[in-house]
């Protein structure tokens, strides 16, 4: 299983360019609202038209404006879960369902099917109501089983848990996590969550501006996002201006000293990137020390948050500490914090916000 988009969408506003491509595994689409990850989902659905481009699944052409192939919707093989789950509200779940199977001539195997798919999702006690009757956990499992059971070639889950409320979400989030894993197809995410798209998925891309900035495995993205965009967009919170010095040193403007860091510093480095849970507190003379004063402290249920700047105030660090590893009293103000090599990740470009669609 495989899927190939090069497309390009404009807008009065806004400019839609997605270049990718995904394998049979769970793959998330990262990104802040508007910067374009749900309109990539329906152009793949046949939704909404690109203007020029290409999209092939399984190496079956969907759309080609050169070639003047524009699959509709019902021909393409997609399930696209809304965030709103559409659902009719005049049916009952088992309706819901059966509306997934209408290519289906035969009546006992579109109801032998719909049984099944029933008890795969624990819908069989709630067959019988509507939509308004059900949790939204149980609208979101009907609203899945009526996408599985017409079996797609490719699953689309667009923001999944945004309708739920929180107690609700590690529950779905586990079943929607079995499901991506056990999806024989491609299946894609969208999702502005980080910890959403690092539990539940293998490969994932990051979008801004209507462009993938990064792509790859997850935890490599998260070890190296280098852009400053992707680095905020995946938690990071420490971003530090930079000149290069050599190929593995920068020299911080904020601190005016140098850093170390174990990845190659590119050319065009203008900043590194050091999460929060990787600082520690450490003597002047360490390597990698960075002189600080502590501004302000906060208390999480299971960990402080620190924030230090330089000593002229010109630079800011976020220090998180979990009470696992210190006691639950607030740990004491440091005079510096460091960070390993291999900790710091080198950056290029300048964040931005571009208003956007979807």
């Amino acid at each position: 299983m495989s899927l190939e988009v090069e497309i390009e969408k404009k807008w009065e506003d806004f400019t839609l360019c997605a270049r990718f491509a995904a394998s049979n595994t769970a793959t998330a689409i990262l990104g802040a609202s508007g910067c374009g990850k749900s309109m990539t989902l329906r152009c793949i659905a046949g939704i909404v038209r690109p203007d020029r481009g290409r999209i092939v699944l399984d190496g079956r052409v969907l759309f080609d404006s050169e070639q003047g192939i524009n699959l509709p919707p019902q021909q393409r093989g997609v399930g696209l879960l809304f965030q709103n789950y559409a659902l009719f509200p005049g049916m009952t779940v088992e309706q819901n369902i059966l509306c997934g199977l209408k290519h289906e001539k035969d009546p006992v195997l579109r109801r032998a099917r719909c049984t099944e798919m029933l008890r795969a999702m624990r819908l069989e006690d709630v067959a019988r109501h509507r939509p308004a009757a059900l949790s939204g956990g149980q609208q979101q499992r009907t609203a899945l089983a009526r996408i599985l059971v017409s079996q797609p070639r490719i699953l689309m889950l667009d923001e999944p848990f945004s309708a739920l409320d929180s107690y609700l979400r590690e529950e779905v989030e586990g079943e929607v996590g079995r499901l991506l894993s056990s999806f024989p197809g491609t299946a894609l995410l969208v999702t502005h969550n980080r910890d959403e798209a690092y539990r539940l998925c293998h490969d994932m891309m990051i979008m801004d501006g209507g462009q993938v900035l990064r792509a790859g495995v997850t935890k490599e993205v998260f070890a190296d996002p280098q852009s400053v965009t992707a680095a905020r967009l995946t938690g990071c919170k420490n971003i530090l201006s930079c000149i290069p010095v050599d190929e593995h040193t920068v020299h911080l403007t904020g601190w005016q000293t140098d850093l170390h860091l174990a990845r190659p510093v590119p050319a065009d480095c203008t900043a590194v990137g050091v999460r929060a849970h990787d600082l520690a507190p450490c003597r002047p003379e360490t390597a990698n020390a960075l002189p600080v004063r502590v501004v302000s402290t906060s208390e999480n249920p299971f960990d402080w948050n620190m924030i230090c700047t330089a000593p002229d105030g010109s630079d800011r660090l976020w220090w998180k500490v979990s009470k696992t590893t210190l006691t639950a009293v607030c740990p004491k103000a440091p005079a510096c914090l460091c960070a390993a090599p291999e900790s710091l990740m080198p950056l290029h470009g300048l964040a931005g916000r571009p208003s956007a669609k979807g």
